[in-house]
């Protein structure tokens, strides 16, 4: 399967080096054709990878993942363009994080409104997913190197969707289980949320490799 992927960063880097690794085809996209974190990627990947534009990614892939900040997604998507994102599975794993000086995380946007929402309303007729954005990028990819069973979650409006993103989750080896179903693409405002309490944690156990666990009570 062929996979457009915009955003050269390590979130990026890792998805589409899972992707190659799985057997699929991956386009690495970036503002430049010349990037050089995309070009470097490219060539230690062979021939299943390539770098170019966040147009030439939207346009190669039949899934597109959107793994940039979510403060620049939009803008990032657009020059991606509407029409090579039409008809397509896009998963948004991004997070609209704003750091400042002091360190201290909001989001923007936040409680009436999330990217996966802005991405949705702007490009309707991409079949808009959210997903893996409450883990650090390793654990994207292999959430066996967390002990126990943990969880991850999609949200989006389209349930045909949601079950393509749930078998690609499949693919990187979360169980169906443990895959939870936030309903609508809403349910992108809870996910967001969850990274500045994330961000806590992380600085509190000196570690980004770790997962929120659920378990339902006995009935």
């Amino acid at each position: 399967m062929r996979f457009g992927i915009i955003g050269t960063g390590v979130v990026g880097q890792t998805l589409a080096g899972k992707l190659v690794e799985l057997g699929h085809e991956v386009t690495l996209g970036s503002r430049t054709k010349d990037n050089e974190k995309g070009v470097a990627w490219a060539e230690q990947a062979g021939p299943r990878g390539h770098s170019g534009t966040f147009a030439d990614a939207a346009d190669f892939g039949e899934v597109v993942l959107n793994a940039t900040s979510g403060t620049v997604a939009l803008a990032a998507l657009r020059a991606a363009g509407a029409e090579r994102l039409a008809g397509k599975l896009l998963v948004d794993v991004s997070n609209p994080l704003v750091f400042s000086p002091e360190g201290e995380v909001t989001l923007d946007p936040a409680n009436t409104d999330s990217v996966g929402e802005q991405i949705q309303r702007e490009f309707p007729q991409a079949r808009v997913v959210k997903a893996l954005n409450t883990v650090t990028a390793p654990v994207m990819v292999d959430p066996a190197r967390l002990a126990g069973e943990h969880n991850i979650f999609v949200a989006g409006d389209d349930d045909a969707a949601k079950a393509e993103a749930t078998a690609l989750l499949e693919q990187f080896g979360w169980p169906a289980g443990s895959v939870i179903d936030l309903g609508d693409i809403k349910g992108a405002r809870a996910m967001e949320m969850m990274m500045p309490f994330w961000i806590r944690l992380m600085r509190s156990f000196g570690t980004a490799e770790f997962n929120y666990s659920f378990k339902r009570a006995a009935q």
